[in-house]
């Protein structure tokens, strides 16, 4: 199982970043999780779009669906052509009711809701979502192969249920938008790079990915508040490709 990071800012990016987007790759199955601004552009640099098996939205802000609004374009003129037989597969909360609604497009994709509690399989992959806190409903992640667990917080505020969700995982992709400092001054709807690391070490988590970059934060501050708790912890990368299990 490969995790490849194509954008990792959020709300917005900074100068040549992009926001959420994360290629999920095993046995020639090809997984988009979240499509925000400048994805696509960078999917193209790994794989040509017309290849995945599906996307997965974690939640539908923008930063982490835009360019869904542009795929779908080509999409459509591929299947015109008849260089598609089906529309590709795109799973996304159904709330808030008016933004999922926007999704559907000619025949570009086929658009089905994720459902807490029930197991969804996409080629090799099982996956589980749950719902978190955040300003409209966000689901985290949680991804079996044969090779290894991915668990992926999505966007999110602490909540302790986040710890079991996560427990044993190979690699935890966990947003850390904010510093120790914004939760202190009660900044809502995200985790800070503290929490994301007490969490991860709780659950027992092999990696910690920190992801969900704030533009205009310190980086590197944010990570050395994460080592406190979880040593081992990384800041995601655009760009680079994990192995999930190794």
């Amino acid at each position: 199982m490969k995790l490849t990071v194509l954008g990792c800012y959020g709300p917005y990016p900074p100068g040549g970043g992009c926001c959420s987007g994360y290629l999920l790759q095993e046995n020639n199955c090809n997984i988009l999780i979240d499509c925000g601004n400048g994805v696509l552009s960078r999917l193209q640099e790994h794989l040509d779009y017309q290849d995945l098996d599906a996307v997965i939205l974690s939640h539908l802000h923008a930063d982490h669906v835009s360019d869904i609004m542009i795929m779908r374009y080509g999409l459509e003129i591929a299947y015109n052509r008849g260089e598609r037989s089906e529309p590709l597969h795109l799973y996304a909360p159904d709330t808030p009711g008016e933004e999922f609604d926007r999704l559907p497009y000619k025949n570009a994709y086929t658009v089905k809701a994720l459902q807490p509690g029930k197991e969804l399989q996409v080629g090799p992959f099982a996956i589980r979502v749950r719902t978190g806190v955040h300003a409209v409903p966000s689901m985290a992640m949680h991804i079996t192969s044969a090779s290894g667990t991915l668990v992926y917080s999505g966007d999110t505020e602490y909540y302790p249920e986040l710890e079991q969700f996560a427990s044993g995982a190979d690699l935890f992709l966990c947003e850390a938008n904010f510093t120790e400092a914004d939760i202190e001054n009660g900044l809502p709807n995200h985790l800070s790079t503290a929490q994301a690391a007490r969490l991860a070490a709780a659950a027992g988590v092999k990696k910690l990915l920190l992801t969900h970059h704030h533009p205009e934060r310190d980086l590197t501050k944010s990570l050395k508040e994460a080592e406190k708790y979880f040593p081992a912890a990384e800041q995601a990368r655009e760009g680079l490709s994990y192995d999930v299990a190794t």
